[in-house]
Order: C-alpha cells, then sequence, then structure tokens
C-alpha cells in the first residue's frame, strides 16, 4: 500500500521531534532545585505528556510500518509504544511519591527525584539514538 509509506514517514518524523523535543526540554529542568512541590508536578506533567504522545505517534508508525510490510520497523516502533507505556506506569507514580515526600519536607527525597528524572532523559536519549539509527536503517532499505 503506497500511501503508508507517507504515514511512515510522517510518524518517524513525529517521533524523532517528540523525542528530541521532550530529551532538549527535559534537560533544563535538572536545574530546578526539585525543593518545590510545583516542580516536581511539572516535571510529571512533563513526562506523562511525553509519554502519552510518544505512545499514540508509536502506535502511528507501527500500523504503518506494517501496512507498508516493514515488518522489522514495525515491531520496533510497537517496542517504542511498550516502553513508553511501561515508563508512564513506572516513572509517574515515583515522581508522585517523591513529589509528596518533597512536600513533606523529606530530605532525601530530593536526590531520588532527581535521579528519577536524569534517568527518564538518559532512557529518552537512548530512544532518540534507536529511532535515528533506525531512520539509517530505513533510508538505506528503500
Amino acid at each position: 500500500m503506497p500511501s503508508a509509506i507517507y504515514a511512515a514517514l510522517f510518524f518517524t518524523v513525529a517521533l524523532l521531534v517528540i523525542t528530541t523535543y521532550f530529551l532538549l526540554g527535559g534537560l533544563p529542568l535538572l536545574v530546578l532545585k526539585h525543593d518545590m512541590p510545583l516542580d516536581a508536578r511539572f516535571i510529571r506533567g512533563f513526562f506523562n505528556v511525553y509519554y502519552r504522545v510518544a505512545f499514540w505517534a508509536a502506535v502511528g508508525a507501527c500500523v504503518s510500518y506494517a501496512l507498508w510490510g516493514r515488518f522489522g520497523f514495525a515491531v520496533g516502533a510497537a517496542a517504542i509504544a511498550v516502553v513508553a507505556t511501561l515508563l508512564r506506569w513506572r516513572f509517574l507514580p515515583v515522581m508522585q511519591r517523591l513529589g509528596s515526600q518533597i512536600e513533606a519536607n523529606d530530605g532525601e527525597a530530593i536526590p531520588r527525584f532527581r535521579r528519577v528524572h536524569a534517568t527518564a532523559l538518559l532512557i529518552n536519549l537512548a530512544q532518540l539514538a534507536v529511532l535515528v539509527w533506525g531512520t539509517i536503517q530505513l533510508s538505506r532499505s528503500v
């Protein structure tokens, strides 16, 4: 199905832009002291939006690659959707809990929140590297 090529291109570019935007947007947030509950709430919301948008873009990419007959790329896009879902289920409740602990003036919560935040960004960077690598592989196979 030739039109699936255009959808695959659209969703691949969307995933690249979304992942890059949220990586570059999340890095400056590490500068925050994370000592206010509002900081934790904002960062949690930031990642919630990223995981939701990345999930739907990955699902769109998965379907379009499958319709195009590029099943390896469809599996890769499905993996990104699964990872986004798992990270959303894993990191967001931890950020919520740590945000509550920060509000209760637990000094240990701030460094843990920063580690969770940094870990989420490192995973985002790894996803971006995989997306770029996959895009290069796709360009060689067309």
